[in-house]
């Protein structure tokens, strides 16, 4: 798992924001970053992710590092000198939608040296990436060599785009994910990558990924590959906060398949962990 970590100011808040004003709000500090929610879902799920990522030599990132590992995560941090540890602002409406300041800190250089490539020693693997690593040129050098090593170790891969406002160029992206098994974007990055939200615009991605994985919010999500297109519906759960729904999505998805579960089977894991997701305030599950 390669991707970010660090902290969410979580500020649940009630009716809209009044700018320059004040509006009441329930605030909390939990742990996030979508490398680290996705990592801590997956071992959740019974996985045992290693997660790769940058933090800062603070106590932000001395706090995210105990707090993963006790989740069953193991750690390969590089610490950046300089830089915090990331930090992201998450409003919360009385609707569970969730509207995010993200600060990527030290993550936002992560670099090539910081991969340890002793971590591809295993026979058999598989690798996702957090597309925040692509979507900001300073990290990006280190998600491609991330990739390139994996498949040269002859891991399967996944990368999940993370976020439609920051793909600028659709085709730059999907030159960037090229070779790729599967690809796991939401119906607004499918948009923003396709020009349309409906799961079988995902098939024209398939000239540079094996197949894409389509989650579609209520609507459930879609396996779509060059021979079928497979939906399962989504679960009726109460929203309460929808920060790293996507994330555990992901790891719900990716545990069940990589334990050699169907397609359709796979793809109810990860509506299974999204619905738990969003039924709690934080993007992880309470420890």
């Amino acid at each position: 798992m390669v991707g970010d970590a660090g902290l969410d100011v979580v500020a649940r808040h009630t009716g809209p924001i009044a700018h320059g004003g004040d509006v009441r709000a329930k605030v909390t500090i939990e742990p996030g970053g979508a490398g680290a929610n996705t990592a801590v879902w997956l071992a959740a799920c019974g996985a045992s992710p290693v997660l790769v990522a940058r933090v800062g030599a603070d106590s932000a990132g001395r706090q995210v590092h105990a707090e993963l590992t006790s989740a069953g995560v193991q750690c390969a941090f590089a610490v950046d000198p300089d830089l915090a540890t990331c930090c992201v602002v998450v409003l919360v409406d009385e609707n569970g939608q969730r509207s995010m300041l993200p600060d990527r800190g030290a993550n936002a250089r992560f670099s090539p040296a910081d991969l340890d490539l002793g971590l591809l020693a295993a026979t058999h693997g598989h690798l996702h990436l957090s597309g925040y690593v692509l979507l900001d040129a300073t990290s990006r050098p280190a998600g491609l060599a991330a990739l390139e090593a994996a498949r040269d170790a002859g891991w399967t891969t996944s990368v999940d785009p993370q976020a439609a406002v920051l793909i600028h160029s659709a085709e730059a992206f999907m030159d960037d994910v090229r070779g790729v098994d599967i690809l796991m974007p939401n119906a607004d990055e499918l948009m923003a990558l396709t020009g349309s939200s409906d799961p079988a615009a995902a098939k024209t991605l398939l000239t540079h990924v094996g197949a894409v994985v389509v989650t579609s919010g209520p609507d459930g999500a879609s396996w779509v590959d060059a021979d079928e297109i497979i939906s399962v519906p989504a679960e009726v759960t109460e929203c309460i906060d929808s920060t790293g729904a996507g994330d555990a999505f992901d790891a719900g998805f990716l545990a069940a398949w990589l334990a050699g579960a169907s397609k359709h089977d796979a793809l109810r894991g990860g509506v299974r962990a999204g619905s738990r997701a969003v039924s709690v305030v934080g993007a992880q599950p309470p420890r």
